[in-house]
């Protein structure tokens, strides 16, 4: 199995899985992943991630042209902007999970670190996670947000929207989003009943041990 080919299934099969598990529901979402050469896998454009068929993957050059299969999403320019500024990135993940997009609304959100410290999980596999501002769907002006934070992110929430997540490879990455959701979950359920944080010392243990 080629390289591509199995890239391509790997996509579908845990596009499906975040599907079925109401991680993002109807057409909402968007995976993409960095093949050896350069060029990019991606999600169709008004796809259900429940349903994909491994063929219709758009292929997209290193110039972020159609290569093959249908349309991407209109997100290209969030996902380009993470595999520019962050050499490393060998896959993208973006959702509209509940619990995350709940939590962007919530007033009290430390926007330059969204996630409490409430396990060591969501410290290991996001480091700080940025919330940006509001953005219409699509809009290009969310890719210069991501650059201008310089690579040093390697996740950020859209406020009233939902979490974009990069990583080295498409499971890494598909399992850090899934923390982030996870975690904001217990924020929500722990909200109000003053639950007890990782200390300031266990977050410089755990950053030290698991670099981001």
């Amino acid at each position: 199995m080629s390289e591509e080919t199995k890239l391509r299934e790997d996509i579908c099969k845990l596009a499906k899985s975040i599907f079925d598990r109401g991680l993002t529901g109807g057409s909402s979402g968007n995976i993409s992943a960095r093949l050896s050469d350069g060029t990019l896998l991606m999600t169709p454009t008004g796809s259900s991630m429940g349903f994909l068929d491994p063929a219709r993957i758009s292929h997209l050059d290193t110039d972020l042209r159609l290569l093959s299969g249908d349309e991407p999403t209109k997100e290209v320019p969030l996902h380009s902007a993470f595999y520019e500024t962050r050499s490393g990135t060998g896959a993208v993940v973006h959702l509209h999970s509940t619990h995350s997009v709940a939590w962007s609304m919530l007033p009290e959100v430390d926007s330059d670190d969204v996630l409490p410290p409430l396990t060591p999980y969501s410290i290991m596999r996001l480091g700080k996670v940025k919330l940006l501002p509001f953005f219409l769907p699509g809009d290009a002006a969310m890719g210069d947000a991501i650059r201008g934070l310089a690579g040093k992110r390697s996740a950020v929430l859209l406020a009233n929207h939902g979490p974009v997540v990069a990583g080295r490879d498409l499971w890494a990455t598909v399992f850090a989003m899934e923390e982030l959701e996870e975690t904001a979950k217990l924020a929500l359920l722990t909200r109000g009943s003053d639950p007890k944080m990782l200390s300031a010392s266990d977050i410089r243990r755990i950053e030290q041990e698991f670099p981001t």
